[in-house]
């Protein structure tokens, strides 16, 4: 409902209807609770990331299939909360870069999953001549970058149109055969 930094330790509390004592009898910190919530969500979004790259999916379709979760789940988050929220670790790590390196730590360590996800299949795909990409991890990368790029750019816009099409342009930035584009 607000940003990271607007949120206090005693609004939790409230919003969860806990003593400030229970509060820090787990959390040494909000950024303790933060970090925690991160690694909650990651577990609770792991099985849909293992499935849409599961190595049983041709590796160009899982990109298409993780470009419409993305879609799917912003959309779903605008009905429920009128707002395009774009990649929350994003958008906590943009706020929160400067002044708190241990939760910017945290949230570094889940991008860097979902990265892993990314090259896998940008493995795959160079191993079946889908694509030239000897470099997975800069493939993966440029790709990553214009990812989140385009889920900022739906945030700021508040219009999840923006990420409906995103596969054919991401598909450009692997070196995709033209003919696989139009898939």
């Amino acid at each position: 409902e607000q940003s990271y930094g607007a949120t206090s330790v005693d609004a939790i509390c409230e919003k969860a209807g806990v003593k400030k004592g229970s509060f820090y009898y787990f959390f040494k910190s909000k950024s303790d609770l933060a970090a925690e919530a991160l690694d909650a969500d990651w577990d609770k979004h792991r099985v849909e990331f293992d499935s849409m790259f599961s190595p049983t999916v041709p590796p160009l379709e899982r990109f298409k299939h993780y470009f419409d979760f993305n879609y799917r789940k912003m959309a779903e988050l605008q009905k429920k909360c009128g707002s395009v929220l774009g990649c929350p670790l994003s958008s906590l790590g943009s706020e929160v870069c400067t002044q708190d390196t241990a939760l910017l730590h945290k949230i570094q360590e889940l991008l860097d999953r979902k990265l892993t996800y990314f090259e896998s299949a940008i493995r795959d795909a160079h191993a079946q001549g889908l694509i030239d990409a000897p470099d997975a991890a800069a493939k993966a990368k440029a790709l990553f970058v214009f990812v989140q790029g385009a889920l900022a750019q739906a945030r700021i816009e508040n219009d999840v149109e923006v990420l409906r099409n995103v596969y054919v342009p991401a598909l450009d930035i692997l070196g995709a055969k033209k003919t696989l584009a139009h898939a």
